[in-house]
């Protein structure tokens, strides 16, 4: 696959560079190096980048944002951060020179200053693509996550027996994060969703991973998808790099906005979203209602 091949030739552009590495401990060298090739994968999958010389601010910045969506801590970014500065230092003759942590203004997109959302028309480009190509399993998931704000092993991981009860009491029940068990409402988009899946589905199974597939690689298969096709999507809005983590902070936004509309504060608005998302802390919130809280660009079903 592209992303392996990619992937291969900046971890050989590293392991040469590494060599001649003599500076700092031995403990944290590993560390750092640890560290450096999950930026490499990150960049051979979001940007197919193929010299370490070329990795240049926006890279970074897009990683920031990959690392804060997944919910890691501020602490821990840093540290990253410092393992790709502390090698991109030993590059001879970089193209670019990276800012510093003041100048990505980690605070901000910790507590919610970066807008991933997906407009309706970069939305629907995909789902028209998925079946265009006979995804359907795709279009599936692609809704899953924009009406229901799953996260994409969360998609994976239903079976027969989720759908049928979902169908049945019109709520999604979700194994989340940590075990964490939540439910979600489901509109008709879904509902449609899955009695189609349902139809071609045996009982007893998973509904996107067939019998003696792994997990792991159909959840690869669908983010390269993603990856690859966003290039051609004459919708997409700007440089930055589209998620399938984007669909669940549309969902939120949606929300949000619903419960606002029903007479909710701001902050009980927030509580319920954050409930259906299945988190508790109102800091992780506000990062998926960054369309909403930081100046964002407003409704993401809107056309642009």
């Amino acid at each position: 696959m592209l992303y392996k091949s990619v992937y291969l030739n900046l971890l050989s552009q590293f392991e040469k560079l590494s060599s001649h590495n003599r500076q700092g401990s031995y403990k944290t060298k590993a560390r750092y190096a640890e560290a450096f090739k999950r930026f490499l994968a990150f960049l051979a999958e979001k940007f197919h980048l193929e010299k370490l010389a070329n990795v240049a601010p926006k890279h970074l910045l897009a990683y920031v944002d990959y690392l804060t969506e997944k919910g890691l801590s501020a602490a821990y970014i840093k540290t990253e951060l410092s393992a790709i500065r502390f090698f991109h230092d030993q590059i001879p003759k970089p193209r670019y020179t990276l800012p510093d942590n003041s100048a990505l203004d980690l605070q901000r997109r910790r507590f919610g200053g970066v807008d991933r959302t997906w407009s309706t028309p970069e939305f629907n480009w995909f789902v028209a693509k998925a079946l265009n190509l006979d995804y359907d399993d795709y279009a599936a998931i692609l809704c899953l996550g924009r009406y229901a704000a799953l996260r994409i092993h969360e998609c994976f991981r239903l079976d027969t027996a989720a759908a049928e009860k979902a169908l049945k009491t019109g709520l999604l029940t979700v194994k989340g994060k940590g075990g964490l068990v939540r439910e979600v409402p489901i509109n008709d988009s879904i509902r449609a969703t899955l009695r189609d899946i349902l139809k071609v589905t045996p009982r007893g199974q998973k509904l996107f991973v067939a019998p003696g597939d792994k997990t792991h690689l159909a959840i690869h298969r669908l983010e390269s998808f993603i990856n690859y096709y966003q290039g051609k999507n004459p919708w997409v809005r700007s440089s930055r790099p589209i998620t399938f983590h984007g669909l669940r902070h549309t969902c939120a936004a949606e929300w949000y906005d619903g419960f606002l509309r029903q007479g909710c504060s701001e902050l009980e608005a927030r509580k319920r979203v954050s409930k259906l998302l299945g988190h508790t802390r109102d800091d992780v919130t506000r990062i998926y209602l960054a369309s909403r809280l930081d100046g964002g660009r407003g409704d993401p079903s809107a056309s642009e």
